[in-house]
């Protein structure tokens, strides 16, 4: 009954094709971010922050940057977790040579860097798809990995290895280090949301997001109708590496504080992010927040189900939340391949109708 496009009029053409043309839509957009900008910090525990609330935020705009590449371009890739590497270690460096930097500017450098690694290593797609892509990436995430491990100059020379955030302030409160509030870490992490969902909103609403579609459906096709693939196929990866290498910033500076880069950004990072968006839904950005929820909020709640109130042991509910995730992306790949996104359209389709019959 409250689900109705009735009496909403449109009297001009930017009104017909804004983001949220339905009333309710917009007022619920709204909201969530009246909660989520002045109602959050000031609840926000340190337990939440830590599993719920910062790798979400964080892993919701890696799961954007994949999305763009695989869900609206069509190119596949496995290198995630080593582009991820790249915006963390470009961020380490950056930290350190220049501590006067603020650290937004130092996260959307850290984004750029990766960028341009992600366009060199994004050039096979011109020759190469699918199965081949894939591999291509895959080798790049191991090669990357490889590079941060064996090149003493990108940790700094440190005996053991570890890179370490150092601690740096805006607005005289610590964004990074150990006297961090979890509040500012979240302001600081979810204005990243904001900004980087909007600029991805609109590109993917825009002339280029319907280039990628293009390459998308049938790349030949969209080159006889005069669509670049060189420049669309490069544009894709690079504004995709850029939204990991800002992922990875984060993760590093913010969420973390040290990492090493075999277990911080290995070969299960990038699997993590692509079943982010296979389970949330493939060419949305509405399902790759909901694929990045549904990832984080799972082991929590596996492990209050399980080990607080069952007593099973930690290890038979880590194998349980593999079984989970692997029949999960069988389920949406067999049934619904856009997953919950369209679950989420067809619910709203229902919605529109109710209460009437369909």
């Amino acid at each position: 009954m409250f689900y109705r496009e009735a009496g909403d009029f449109k009297t001009s053409y930017a009104e017909d094709n804004q983001t949220f043309p339905i009333k309710f839509d917009r007022y619920r957009y709204y909201f969530v971010l009246v909660v989520a900008l002045l109602v959050i910090p000031f609840v926000i525990s340190d337990y939440w922050a830590n599993a719920v609330l910062l790798p979400f935020l964080i892993y919701a705009i890696a799961a954007i940057g994949l999305n763009i590449l695989t869900g609206y371009c069509g190119q596949v890739s496995l290198g995630t977790g080593g582009f991820m590497a790249v915006g963390a270690y470009a961020t380490y460096k950056l930290m350190t040579a220049f501590p006067w930097m603020d650290m937004v500017s130092v996260t959307l450098l850290s984004g750029l860097v990766t960028a341009i690694v992600g366009v060199l290593f994004g050039l096979p797609s011109l020759r190469i798809k699918g199965f081949y892509l894939a591999v291509a990436t895959l080798a790049a995430q191991f090669f990357l990995v490889w590079l941060f491990n064996r090149v003493p100059w990108f940790y700094n020379y440190s005996a053991s290895g570890q890179i370490s955030a150092p601690e740096r302030s805006m607005f005289g409160m610590a964004v990074t280090g150990p006297n961090a509030e979890v509040w500012v870490k979240y302001l600081f992490c979810l204005f990243f949301v904001i900004l980087l969902s909007w600029v991805a909103r609109n590109l993917t609403r825009g002339s280029v997001g319907r280039q990628w579609m293009a390459i998308r459906d049938m790349d030949i096709a969209a080159e006889i109708i005069g669509v670049n693939p060189l420049k669309s196929k490069l544009t894709a990866f690079a504004i995709s590496s850029f939204f990991v290498g800002v992922a990875g910033a984060l993760l590093f500076s913010v969420y973390l504080g040290a990492v090493e880069v075999g277990e911080a950004f290995g070969i299960q990072k990038s699997f993590l992010v692509l079943f982010m968006i296979i389970i949330g839904g493939l060419g949305s950005i509405f399902g790759s927040f909901a694929g990045a929820a549904f990832m984080v909020l799972l082991p929590v709640f596996l492990k209050i189900l399980g080990v607080d109130m069952l007593g099973w042991a930690t290890d038979i509910v880590a194998h349980i939340q593999l079984i989970v995730v692997g029949g999960l992306i069988v389920f949406f790949l067999i049934v619904e391949p856009h997953g919950l996104a369209q679950l989420w359209r067809l619910t709203k389709e229902k919605l529109r109708l109710w209460p009437f019959p369909h």
